[in-house]
């Protein structure tokens, strides 16, 4: 048994091999039968002539629709004509299962595509995305792994949020009251001073309404937490772990980069240093622009996309107004109306892909920014006591997956990165 991706890069040219998947296109002229067969690494056309296979092989490649499993025998021969430039010219033809008649046709509605979207996922965009995805994954496991970090797993059910009650998922707990994991944050501020450099790649969930083309109520998060360290020294690892990943896709997956509307090449130009302003550098770069922002205010997707315009690698926006910002940002010594926080910013639309900062050290601080924030110091106090006992300079980030692979894939919605999204109006299938 071979894979397609094998037979598509000549390796088995010449060779009889033996093919398992499903129909992914077919038609019948005369005394032959054309089916293109998909499996998990790509499609290849394989031609049944009715003098070439016993006689019900034939039966079976003609009565067959597509999405019937398949078990196929043949020769590999190189042929321009056919998708790809390989074909197999089969001398057997099994149907393992007759598909009914597959819902999905063309120029069907975004939604009817989310109803069947346990279908759709059998389609080449999303199965091109779905390996994408795979490797971006395995990229950042191995660039923090080779960094020295070890990994580390938190709860995703928690008594407290680290990034405000509004955005929330609330449950009951055997008659109490529990959380869903917004971020690994509080627990990172906890392992950090015991394990010094630590990460995480897991899920997380936010309540918030945000019907935009970049928003999921979960979506799978990349964290780290690294002891001694500072804003500048995380910054440089969330350059160093984006462009880790685009360059193992350029590597890995070069022809399915080219599927998604991109190139290798750009990929491979994604590397640090990235460009860097400030908060009050980005607003005036704006004003240029003619868009006028309030300073204290929170960048959107349209001031994000004004200043990623043009421009191929992301860019890096720090030292955000205080007012903005959670309770654990450590200020700025220079200027206490600013956090020491930053924000990696996609271009394409895609905006926020990192979002990290210097952590507060000084427990006061932390208790009055709880206040500010309506929390009840209380309810942190399991997390003061990293505050209380040999409390050291540490600093993180968390960067969120799908973005970064909407990014790498040049995806229209963010949705497309994941096999099943979940949005405020969508939970199923």
């Amino acid at each position: 048994m071979v894979s397609i991706t094998e037979i598509l890069k000549g390796r088995h040219t010449g060779k009889e091999v033996e093919l398992r998947g499903w129909i992914y296109r077919t038609r019948s002229v005369g005394g032959k039968a054309f089916v293109v067969v998909r499996d998990a690494t790509g499609t290849v056309q394989v031609a049944i002539s009715r003098d070439a296979v016993p006689a019900e092989a034939f039966a079976a490649a003609q009565k067959a629709l597509i999405e019937s499993a398949i078990v196929v025998h043949g020769k590999v021969v190189e042929d321009k004509r056919a998708p790809g430039g390989f074909e197999i010219r089969a001398d057997d033809f099994k149907v393992v299962h007759f598909a009914e008649k597959f819902p999905i046709q063309e120029d069907l509605s975004e939604e009817f595509l989310l109803d069947v979207r346990h279908l759709w996922v059998r389609s080449q965009r999303m199965t091109t995305t779905f390996r994408i995805r795979h490797t971006t994954f395995g990229a950042v496991h191995e660039y923090f792994r080779d960094q020295g970090f070890w990994e580390v797993h938190p709860p995703m059910i928690t008594p407290a949020g680290s990034e405000g009650g509004s955005t929330l998922f609330e449950l009951e707990y055997f008659g109490r009251k529990a959380h869903l994991t917004q971020s690994w944050q509080l627990y990172a501020e906890a392992l950090v001073l015991a394990m010094e450099k630590i990460y995480y790649v897991g899920p997380s969930f936010r309540a918030e309404k945000s019907r935009t083309t970049r928003h999921l109520t979960e979506y799978w998060h990349a964290e780290m937490e690294q002891a001694w360290a500072g804003m500048d020294d995380v910054i440089r690892h969330a350059e160093g772990v984006i462009s880790y990943a685009c360059q193992r896709v350029a590597e890995e997956r070069a022809d399915d980069v080219v599927a998604m509307g991109r190139t290798p090449e750009f990929l491979k130009a994604v590397k640090p240093p990235f460009e860097r302003m400030t908060y009050d550098e980005a607003l005036k770069a704006l004003e240029k622009k003619g868009m006028e922002i309030e300073w204290g205010k929170d960048l959107r997707t349209l001031e994000e996309r004004a200043l990623t315009e043009g421009k191929s690698k992301p860019v890096i926006v720090t030292h955000y107004p205080r007012v903005t910002q959670a309770f654990y940002k450590a200020r700025d010594p220079k200027h206490p109306d600013l956090v020491l926080a930053f924000d990696v910013i996609g271009g394409d639309g895609v905006g926020e892909i990192v979002g990290g900062s210097e952590r507060e050290t000084d427990l006061e601080t932390i208790r009055k920014g709880l206040k500010e924030q309506g929390e009840d110091p209380k309810a942190y106090d399991w997390y003061l006591d990293s505050r209380r006992y040999g409390s050291v300079q540490h600093a993180g980030f968390g960067m969120g997956m799908e973005r970064l692979i909407q990014w790498i894939c040049k995806l229209e919605h963010i949705r497309d990165a994941v096999p099943f999204p979940r949005t405020p109006s969508r939970f199923a299938p």
